[in-house]
């Protein structure tokens, strides 16, 4: 087999086995929940089945060895011998992370170290033999013809994995190729297998004559030699030639024939449909998957996305061209584009999207961990997972959902015993829901613990020096939530290797904000806190506040648009040192953006932003409405301009810089620079 075909077959083996061992995950915890859960005995089962098959085809014997094991274990839970404990779990969990650090070394061009001796042994039950685990080459056809096939569901990426690995045994161990000729024992065989044992049409009274619907040719009903013709059709059809679909096409001459070729005793209609019923079900539908399911790289998926944003641009601006109000065939015709523009960039979209199960199902293992670790009874529920997002939103909310969910079970769910005086059951819940609103994902984080107290709050900030007790007494109920994503602030009493350091809330809010999203926090004492998380469906385009700045046009976020208000006389006023706006009762921080921008305006509009933990509010001179666009990069000489996300076209053909509102901040979250009073 050529070096293309093995570097190919790996890499198919390393997609295909990543998506079994990404459901392996979360199946084990659930097992380690119901340990007699058949369906899910099974299905761990051939999840570490089907890895050991592609592995031992592609000479990966460690990874061999090690599914194996875990391959008896489980198999003796199927068989009812034993029931997986907290012990088999463990070691079936370790030997999943060690599969994927094996496959990781196999995909960087890295040899395969063998699993630790220690954790082979504790697959292994007390007492019980180890049984030879199977030579890394592929299965003959003949031999895996012939072995039984256990009933299971329907899997279409299993189906997928195994037809890969047949045609890969096909293309490196061809069958060979036809004789043309047959010998006698076989043309014997050949006619017992269709007339019985006896003499050619002899007749018996115990053994009915086998059915002949599948053959190409009828045999002669009184017995008589059959002709040349039909004698050239039975060798076409079994040297390859048959109709698509025979299932002797590539079996060599002689192969797969009876020992004893008795004729089946055909059962009757009604029982020979049951079991017909389920493979063919399961054929249809792997044909359906496999006539409407492609791999597309990546690469291809964004230059879409990418031609797709440009074809939004030449929208805008042909509809800012086209004359309004005259019904003449060309404000029709770019109407029709407008429409077909905004269907094509939808479909587009919906093409990079993926559901975010496929992300929520890598924390039941998390949590099932940590709360193992920290002594506690923790259940994760997980809800939404069909809900539909971007490919790169998934990638960018995989850590800040690790720091919430971490952070729920460590601060936020009480220890059983004291659950239990307050009141409540021993086991506490999270629960991690998404949904769609809109154009965008909320994701929300709810524990069932103890709750935020706002006066805590308060007091463990002033301690660690994040304010004063006068600030600190000012902050409303909201305001106290929010000092947790303040960098440094921590409430536990202990530095432990899972808190205590005052890194990882400052660290989502800070991912949040830089993929256009927002945080906020709801909580009741003794009753438990939600975090809710809210980011754009996609990347791909921008939604932007188009506002213009002395002769600039600037393009601001929308997502971190709150209002915009016109100012009036006497509505500026001076506050430590400061120029705020008198704006629903409080004092809002002003910020000149045309001085950051080099351009001298009036700054007659305030639109108000969140950035970070701060509410500005950023003087325009006029605000120019709401258009979608696409940021494109400056290049290489200007990409690390900060504050500055990128360009886009506007309908009118100018150019307008795409602000990063998270880069203007300072260290403090302060837009730079703020109006101060000249001294």
């Amino acid at each position: 087999m050529s070096v293309e075909l093995d570097n190919e077959l790996l890499n198919v083996f390393l997609i295909e086995a990543r998506e079994l061992l990404e459901s392996l995950g979360e199946q084990l915890v659930d097992l380690e929940s119901s340990p007699g859960d058949a369906d899910l005995l099974n299905a761990v089962f051939r999840a570490f089945h089907t890895v050991k098959g592609g592995a031992g085809f592609l000479g990966l014997n460690p990874m061999v060895e090690l599914c194996h094991r875990a391959e008896d274990l489980l198999n003796e839970a199927r068989n009812g011998a034993i029931v997986l404990n907290a012990g088999f779990m463990d070691a079936l969990l370790e030997s999943l992370d060690l599969l994927n650090d094996m496959m990781r070394a196999a995909d960087g061009g890295v040899p395969i170290d063998a699993a630790p001796r220690s954790l082979l042994d504790r697959l292994l039950i007390p007492g019980r033999a180890v049984s030879a685990p199977p030579m890394a080459l592929a299965v003959s056809a003949a031999a895996s013809a012939a072995a039984p096939v256990a009933s299971r569901p329907y899997d279409p990426i299993e189906d997928e994995f195994e037809a890969m690995l047949d045609a890969a045994r096909n293309e490196r161990d061809p069958a060979p190729a036809p004789s043309g000729t047959i010998s006698d024992d076989e043309f014997e065989a050949l006619l017992d297998s269709l007339y019985g044992t006896g003499a050619p049409g002899a007749e018996t009274d115990d053994v009915a004559p086998a059915p002949v619907a599948e053959a190409p040719f009828a045999p002669p009903a009184d017995g008589s030699a059959i002709s040349d013709d039909e004698f050239e059709a039975l060798l076409d059809s079994l040297h390859g030639t048959a109709a698509p679909g025979g299932t002797t096409a590539a079996t060599p001459v002689g192969a797969g024939l009876p020992a004893t070729p008795l004729a089946p005793v055909p059962a009757p209609a009604a029982e020979q449909a049951k079991p017909a019923a389920k493979p063919a079900a399961a054929e249809k539908r792997s044909a359906t998957t496999a006539d409407t399911t492609v791999r597309v790289d990546t690469f291809r998926l964004d230059g879409l996305v990418d031609a797709a944003g440009e074809l939004v641009l030449v929208r805008n601006r042909l509809t800012n061209l086209a004359p309004r109000g005259t019904n003449d065939p060309m404000e029709r015709a770019i109407g029709e584009l407008e429409r077909v523009a905004e269907d094509l960039q939808n479909a587009v979209l919906r093409m990079r999207m993926q559901p975010v199960g496929k992300l929520f199902s890598r924390f039941p293992r998390i949590v099932r961990d940590l709360a193992r670790q920290l002594g506690k009874d923790i259940e994760l529920v997980t809800e939404g997972e069909d809900t539909d997002i971007d490919r790169t939103v998934v990638e960018a909310l995989a850590d800040p959902l690790v720091h919430l969910l971490r952070n729920a079970v460590d601060h936020g769910i009480e220890m059983p015993e004291v659950r239990e005086r307050e009141g409540k059951s021993r086991s506490g819940t999270v629960r991690l829901a998404a949904g769609q609103f809109g154009d965008r994902i909320v994701i929300t984080v709810t524990d069932d613990g103890k709750g935020m107290d706002p006066e805590v709050l308060r007091r463990k900030a002033v301690e660690k020096g994040l304010m004063d007790e006068e600030q600190a007494a000012r902050l409303d109920e909201r305001e106290c939530y929010e000092i947790v994503f303040r960098p440094g602030f921590s409430t536990a009493s202990q530095v432990s290797d899972i808190s205590g350091r005052g890194v990882g809330m400052d660290v989502v809010k800070t991912k949040i904000v830089e993929l256009g999203g927002t945080l906020s926090i709801d909580s009741r004492v003794g009753h438990g806190s939600t975090v809710r998380l809210s980011v754009p469906l996609t990347l791909a385009i921008l939604r932007v506040l188009m506002v213009r700045v002395g002769n600039r046009l600037l393009s601001l976020p929308l997502s971190n648009v709150a209002e915009v208000f016109e100012l009036v006389p006497g509505q500026i006023q001076e506050l430590d040192g400061r120029i705020v706006a008198s704006h629903r009762q409080r004092a809002l921080p002003l910020a000149d953006l045309g001085r950051w921008a080099g351009a001298a305006g009036k700054g007659g509009h305030v639109v108000v932003v969140q950035i970070g933990h701060q509410t500005l509010g950023c003087l325009v001179d006029e605000v120019l409405g709401r258009e979608d666009v696409m940021a494109k990069p400056l290049g290489p000489f200007l990409k690390d301009v900060p504050g500055v996300a990128g360009a886009t076209i506007t309908g009118d053909g100018r150019i307008s810089l795409v602000l990063d509102l998270a880069g203007l901040a300072d260290d403090g979250g302060q837009v730079l620079p703020i109006l101060r009073m000249a001294v």
